[in-house]
């Protein structure tokens, strides 16, 4: 299929680590762009020493930097520094930056410095806490975000401790809004010449995972809390309990309340009005739960699936890493890519396609320096 390049004509210098900045550089770079990334020469992105760790290289730092090049800089050379602004005044549509606070701003690469001499270019800062207020400038990671930003009051079991997410969603959703707000800048460039800064931070990205539960509580005063596999919401949209194990059932409106109650067996929890409405079922949800799941208990998952899959009920077992990785709608989907230099290497492309071609992985997670000859002329 041929090859999806939409940023080609772009540059896009990454000063960043860890997270959340390489997932957006990454993104652009999988887009067609091309991302360079700049690291310290000794240290690296942190990223790169954290396990599990294959062939002296960390899976980490390899799942978040594929298809850039990359160079190292020692910001306090004179030299390396004067190389680094030589290359983003001469060659960078944008730069991406989650460096700790004060770093850019210590060496003169900070957006207003660097936009005094170049105004076109496109400058994204991705913080913890936020530009401006009384937190800003204060470091921070994922983690804490879940915590301060409110979504570990609305994760996990009622009544249970703080639970954090699976997944870095605040800092992979940071550098998603990145990615988003770096071509919406470039369009806006393309029809006025200038270029612009975009804040961006985890905490905000935090916000946004909970703007529904925000909306609720500004328009009642009451703040939902834990709800397990639930949704404040609606009922039965969660995981219940049959004979082996554990599936979701999405029965998202009354109809699909009644074929689903059918399918159990209860067609008279859909004529009872202490359950025909999804209002209803909400406000007895503790009552109709256990119901569900007493039914549940008489036939296995993938059977009870078959049922609702048949009258249209959306559900499914709930199944671990290992499952999905060899599922076969995994690789029909053909999410799963191998490095074009290292067939060995065998990362998730990006969850999107374009008339029907998902951005190909363009070339293996940067060595340190690996391109330090050709971007620079050095070693």
């Amino acid at each position: 299929m041929t090859s999806i390049s939409p940023l080609s004509e772009f540059v896009i210098v990454e000063l960043g680590h860890n997270v959340a900045g390489p997932v957006g550089g990454q993104i652009l770079a999988e887009l067609g762009a091309r991302v360079i990334k700049v690291e310290d020469p000794e240290r690296g992105d942190a990223a790169r020493h954290w396990p599990p760790v294959k062939d002296d290289s960390s899976i980490v730092y390899q799942a978040l930097n594929r298809s850039k090049d990359g160079v190292t800089v020692d910001f306090t050379d004179p030299n390396q520094l004067c190389d680094l602004k030589k290359l983003i005044f001469e060659h960078a549509d944008a730069v991406i930056q989650n460096l700790r606070p004060g770093v850019v701003e210590k060496f003169g690469l900070d957006a207003d410095t660097l936009r005094s001499e170049k105004p076109a270019l496109i400058y994204c800062n991705i913080g913890a806490y936020g530009a401006v207020g009384p937190m800003a400038g204060k470091p921070g990671y994922d983690v804490l975000m879940q915590g301060y930003g409110g979504l570990m009051s609305v994760q996990g079991e009622p009544g249970g401790p703080p639970m954090r997410a699976g997944a870095s969603i605040n800092d992979i959703g940071t550098g998603m809004w990145a990615a988003i707000s770096i071509q919406a800048a470039l369009l806006e460039r393309a029809r006025t010449g200038e270029g612009g800064v975009i804040d961006l931070s985890l905490y905000e990205t935090a916000l946004s995972w909970i703007s529904i539960h925000l909306a609720s509580y500004m328009a009642t005063g009451k703040a939902e809390g834990k709800q397990g596999s639930g949704n404040a919401y609606i009922t039965p949209y969660q995981a219940f309990r049959a004979r082996d194990g554990h599936l979701m059932i999405g029965a998202a409106n009354d109809a699909l309340f009644a074929k689903a109650a059918a399918v159990l067996g209860r067609s008279d929890w859909s004529e009872d009005p202490k359950f025909s409405k999804n209002a209803d079922r909400v406000a007895r949800r503790a009552d109709l739960v256990p119901m569900i799941e007493a039914e549940l208990a008489r036939d296995d998952v993938l059977s009870w699936v078959a049922k609702f899959d048949a009258v249209g009920v959306p559900a499914c077992p709930i199944r671990n890493v290992e499952e999905v990785a060899n599922c076969p709608q995994t690789a029909a989907l053909a999410l799963v890519q191998s490095s074009p230099d290292d067939q060995s290497l065998r990362l998730l492309g990006l969850p999107l396609s374009i008339n029907g071609t998902r951005p190909p992985m363009r070339k293996s997670p940067p060595t340190l320096g690996r391109d330090n000859k050709n971007i620079f002329g050095r070693d």
